[in-house]
């Protein structure tokens, strides 16, 4: 079964920069259009950014012109670049694959926390 594994999260003061992996033994995920969610405590997972298969990037507003999400088919590994970290930011990162029906019946991986607090 595909399992994501997130990676790169941690403790960042306002400001800072953090980069985020995903990966998925076993999944050619360069082959599909892949997402980052985000869930903070007491909230719903929230989209945070999708790269199609072609390099085609989106972003919620929020993140906009601070995150950039990027992926190595070389490495068949994607990544979040994130600057100008918000405490709003801090919560759980998640990665998937996006946009199909086969998509969404896979299972969420563990998430990578990622905390903004001075």
């Amino acid at each position: 079964q595909v399992q994501f594994v997130e990676s790169g999260g941690g403790l960042v003061q306002p400001g800072g920069s953090l980069r985020l992996s995903c990966t998925a033994p076993g999944f050619t995920s360069k082959r599909w259009n892949m997402a980052w969610y985000r869930q903070a405590a007491g909230n719903t997972r929230e989209w945070v950014s999708t790269i199609r298969a072609d390099g085609t990037t989106w972003y919620e507003d929020s993140v906009k012109g601070r995150f950039t999400i990027s992926r190595d088919k070389v490495k068949d590994t994607m990544y979040l670049q994130m600057n100008s970290l918000k405490s709003e930011d801090t919560a759980v990162y998640y990665c998937k694959c996006a946009n199909t029906y086969f998509c969404s019946t896979l299972p969420w991986g563990q998430g990578t926390q990622v905390t903004v607090s001075s």
